[in-house]
Parts: structure tokens; C-alpha cells; sequence
């Protein structure tokens, strides 16, 4: 038995999988100030009169970092910079307190200027007066050698409650992304670690044979413990489930539009031949570029509470949700409201819907049945013209994909597979505004938690040796180890993918036989005068992203 919860800022959804079939499933509301309560309640709908020793997956997706940092409800986080000769770090000071240290390493792991102990001595005690427990330390080539880094924290006083180390969150270069992402990961560290204790104790009161795990911006899971270190991972797992989500349900091969319609927003995600596209160099969220792999979704602000206001004679929708339609006691008016005045849907109060759309309807000089589909008619066509507008934007540069880079692939989608609740109940004006066959699978309003128990670990690694130096480095697991002069690119691909296995084993155990693949490789020499003098060799390697099969069908991402 597989278990799927998701868990969104208005409701989380539970899904029990057994034989490859989804077996039940509930939908309840989020209580943002008592996760636990909110968690037991929908677990315990689903798990009654379960035998707990029969799960053998708890998979769950959240939108709690997500939200935080869109609403600012973060930890402040004081950022220890090292960013060495040639760069400004003037746009990259985002902490409550910021310190920009002396000492440098170069491009090769070089160690070339010191650092300054009361430098770091002054920053400890201005950090400790300012009371902020939550701390970023990030050096420019730290990834190349992260020994500065490692000092700086040993030289703290030991008093703190969580510090992000930059070389730990990904072997990709970019400076300005590494301390952004580094500050995101302290910032919601705590609201995260509030969430994941909650579903511990239900975890160990259920006493559930399995260790819980979570799902990644990329599509794929890692253990509950390890997130805990990196909650930055989990922003965007809501959209990433999504995706996962659609592709059980509605196994494609071909370009697709996937929208994910909810309460608040619509998050539109493509397939190019069936693989949904990636994130290059990382997610910007809150105006933040960061380094978090994340499969591509775009959230617009569209969704079924979202508030319906006449300006200017015109009807508008959104992007503002004032709360739940008026049918269930909100303030405005909501194109849920239209569905339940058109009959589609059989909710709340619907003479409150109704006398909502009347008022509508008398600015617009329309009657309530013509102003419930003007609404509907509105909202699918203002989704179809943004997802429009974003396809033309990814068609003017390479796609990516979470497999390769198709350069001169240009997306022509065939089909639309639309979830989240209310999907069954537009597509029939999402077809005729995209002019494609619309596809809304039977289980759509709870294709997040599907895609969530569904979901297998990912995980990648970069491994760079210097054979000149005699050293190798995996950042992201605080390998620094010596090599001789005739390590090469073959050696290095092997120990890059034991490095992974073991990784994999620690962050997601059940899932240590994986398939790995490497999914870039280089090697050159360096050459001093006229002679070779070693060589530089960088290896990548990932568990291929992939979801279980549903109901006897199986489909690699």
C-alpha cells in the first residue's frame, strides 16, 4: 500500500494506493497554526481499519515553504559572505544581517587569501545581540573546496539553530543563485521542521513501518530526515506533484499541456514527447533565482475562489481570492459560484450564488445564466491565452527537459490533461479555447496526492577532480579526497556513481536499486608552457526520474 498526502495552503488531500489502484482518498481543510491535527485527521480518515505494517510508502508534498516565502513568513537569517576578489556583493546582501568576509579560494580550489578571525569573531556578536539563530555561510568557489566555509562554522559559537552551508546544496557554479538559495534554506527552516515533526509523531503514534519521504520541486522524493537539512527542496513540491500527478493518471507520449486548476491559482506545466520540461538553472521564487532543480510550471493567478469584480463595465477575474465562494460563505463572488448556479456543481447555498451573479449581471446588463457563462467562458479562454503567451516564450530557446536539452525542439501541444477539482467541470470551454482535445482524468481533484505516492527518489551529484592539485570534490556530500596523476574520466564516472548509490541509501533507503545515469561528462587537459600538467574532469550523475505504475500501467517520466 502506497499513501499520497498533499498538503496545500487551503486544503490537503490523502490518497491509499493498493495494487496499483487508488483505494480511497479525502479531502480536508489546511489549519496553517496546527499541522498535526490537520495531518492526523486526513490520514486517519483514510488509514481507518488499515493494518498499519501494510504501508510501504508515506509520500507527501507541501506547499508550507512555498508559502512562507511568498507571504514572508520566514526565520530572519544572518548571511556570512565570501565572495573574494571581482565581485560586488552588494545585490546579494538579502539576510536581517550581513557580513562579507575577507579570505578567498579560486576557480581550482586554490586557497589564496586567509580568512580574518575577527571578522568573524565581530559577526558572532553582532549575530548573537540581534538574536537570529538561523544562519547562511557561502563562499564563492566553495564548491571547489569548501574548506572556508567549514572553518568560518567552526569558529562560531556553537549556540545556533540551523546554519546553511553553501557547498552542500549543489555542485553547480553560479555564486549569486548559491547564496540566494543558502539564504532560503535557513530562512524556512524552521516553519518546515514544524511540519515535518508533525508528521512524525503521526508517523511513530501510527507506528508506520516506513520512514516518511518528500517530494522534491524536481518530481522526485527524499527521506523526511534528510529534507530537514534542505527544506529548500520542497518549494514548488506542490506544482512538481502535480505533473507526477497527471502523468499516472494520463500516460502521454506526445507534446501536452498539463493545468492544475485550484482554489487560488492555475498552474500550467508542459510534456515535450511525454517528458515533462525542466528548470535549467534553478527556480526563481519571491524574486529569488536560486540552484533548486524543479521541473517547469508557471502558477497564474486564476482559480475557482478567485474574486470576481465588473470594472469599467468588464468582467474580471482575479488574480485576488478574498476567501471560499459565496455559496460557502465568502465575501465575493467566485467562478465557483457560476458553476453552482449553472448547475454543474452541487455545493453550499446556492441562492447565495445565485443573488452574487445577479448583482454581476446587473452591471453588465446580462441575466444569471449569461453572466454564469460569460464567467466560465472568461476563465477558460484567459488560461488559454497565458499558456499561449508562455509556450511562445519557451520556443524561442532551447527546451529542456529532465532528460536532455532538445535544441531544436519546438512544442506543438496535441491534448490538454487538466486536474484539481474543478476540471471535469470546464473542459468542455478549455476545449473550445484551446482548440485541443481536453483530457480530465476521473481522480483529477486529488492528482497531487496521487502523483505524490506514486513519486520515487531523485537525487544528483557532481563530482571535480584536479589531477594537478590531486584532489576530487562531491559538494553535496563533503567529499574532499586525493587522487593520483592517473585519475581519469572513466575512474571518475565510477566513483561519482558510488557516490550517488550512497547518497541514495542514506537520504531514500528503499529506493537504493534505482537507476542511475550520467548526464554530463568533461574532461580536458591543463597545460602549463608546453606541457600537460593534469587534468580537470567534472562528472554529473542523477537517479533517473521516474513514478510508479497505476493501475497495471507503468510510464517513465
Amino acid at each position: 500500500m502506497y499513501v499520497g498526502l498533499d498538503m496545500g495552503g487551503t486544503h490537503t488531500d490523502v490518497v491509499l494506493i493498493a495494487d496499483g489502484r487508488v483505494q480511497r482518498y479525502c479531502k480536508t481543510p489546511t489549519d496553517p497554526e496546527d499541522y498535526l491535527h490537520t495531518v492526523t485527521r486526513a490520514l486517519d480518515e483514510v488509514l481507518e481499519e488499515v493494518a498499519t505494517g501494510d504501508v510501504q510508502r508515506l509520500n507527501l508534498s507541501t506547499t508550507v515553504c512555498t508559502n512562507a516565502i511568498v507571504t514572508g513568513r520566514t526565520s530572519p537569517v544572518g548571511l556570512l559572505l565570501e565572495p573574494g576578489p571581482g565581485l560586488n556583493p552588494a545585490g546579494l546582501t538579502c539576510g536581517a544581517k550581513n557580513f562579507i568576509l575577507s579570505g578567498a579560494i579560486d576557480h581550482r580550489g586554490r586557497p589564496t587569501s586567509s580568512l580574518v578571525a575577527t571578522e568573524i569573531e565581530a559577526a558572532d556578536k553582532e549575530l548573537r545581540k540581534a538574536a537570529i539563530r538561523h544562519l547562511a555561510i557561502v563562499g564563492k568557489f566553495s564548491t571547489r573546496n569548501p574548506e572556508h566555509e567549514l572553518q568560518i562554522k567552526e569558529a562560531l559559537s556553537p549556540t545556533y539553530d540551523f546554519i546553511t552551508l553553501g557547498h552542500r546544496l549543489s555542485g553547480r557554479l553560479n555564486y549569486p543563485r548559491r547564496v540566494f538559495t543558502a539564504y532560503l534554506n535557513s530562512a524556512v527552516a524552521s516553519i518546515y521542521d514544524a511540519f515535518a515533526t508533525a508528521i512524525n509523531a503521526y508517523a511513530d503514534g501510527r507506528q508506520l513501518p516506513v520512514v516518511p519521504d518528500i517530494l522534491k520541486a524536481d518530481g522526485g522524493t527524499l527521506s523526511l530526515a534528510a529534507s530537514r537539512s534542505l527544506p529548500v527542496e520542497t518549494i514548488l513540491s506542490g506544482p512538481s506533484a502535480s505533473i507526477m500527478g497527471a502523468l499516472a493518471l494520463a500516460p502521454s507520449s506526445r507534446d501536452t499541456i498539463i493545468l492544475d486548476i485550484g482554489g487560488t491559482t492555475t498552474d500550467i506545466a508542459f510534456l515535450a514527447d511525454g517528458v515533462p520540461l525542466f528548470e535549467p538553472l534553478g527556480i526563481t521564487l519571491a524574486g529569488y533565482p536560486t540552484l533548486v532543480r524543479a521541473l517547469y510550471s508557471y502558477s497564474l493567478g486564476l482559480g475557482g475562489d478567485s474574486c470576481l469584480r465588473v470594472r469599467d463595465g468588464r468582467l474580471s477575474i482575479g488574480p485576488e481570492r478574498l476567501g471560499p465562494a459565496l455559496a460557502l460563505g465568502g465575501p465575493a463572488p467566485t467562478p465557483t459560484d457560476a458553476l453552482i448556479t449553472m448547475g454543474r456543481l452541487d455545493l453550499g447555498d446556492k441562492g447565495a450564488a445565485r443573488r452574487g451573479l445577479d448583482q454581476l449581471g446587473d452591471q453588465l446588463g446580462l441575466n444569471t445564466g449569461e453572466v454564469a457563462n460569460a464567467i466560465i467562458k472568461q476563465m477558460a479562454g484567459e488560461i488559454a491565452r497565458q499558456t499561449r503567451a508562455l509556450l511562445e516564450r519557451i520556443n524561442s530557446r532551447p527546451v529542456y527537459t529532465v532528460r536532455e536539452v532538445l535544441e531544436d525542439k519546438k512544442l506543438r501541444p496535441e491534448q490538454v490533461i487538466v486536474i484539481g477539482a474543478p476540471a471535469p467541470l470546464l473542459a468542455a470551454e478549455l476545449e473550445a479555447s484551446f482548440g485541443l482535445p481536453v483530457v480530465a482524468p476521473s481522480l483529477a481533484g486529488v492528482a497531487n496526492a496521487i502523483g505524490a505516492a506514486l513519486s520515487q527518489p531523485t537525487t544528483e551529484i557532481t563530482l571535480q577532480a584536479d589531477t594537478e592539485q590531486g584532489f576530487l570534490t562531491i559538494p553535496e556530500e563533503g567529499i574532499r579526497e586525493k587522487v593520483q596523476r592517473g585519475f581519469n574520466l572513466e575512474a571518475a564516472r565510477q566513483r561519482a556513481l558510488a557516490a550517488l548509490q550512497d547518497r541514495l541509501r542514506r537520504l531514500a533507503p528503499a529506493a537504493a536499486g534505482s537507476e542511475l545515469e550520467v548526464v554530463e561528462e568533461q574532461s580536458f587537459n591543463m597545460v602549463s608552457g608546453f606541457y600537460t600538467t593534469g587534468k580537470n574532469i567534472r562528472v554529473k550523475v542523477q537517479v533517473k526520474p521516474r513514478v510508479s505504475p497505476l493501475e497495471g500501467g507503468e510510464h517513465n517520466v
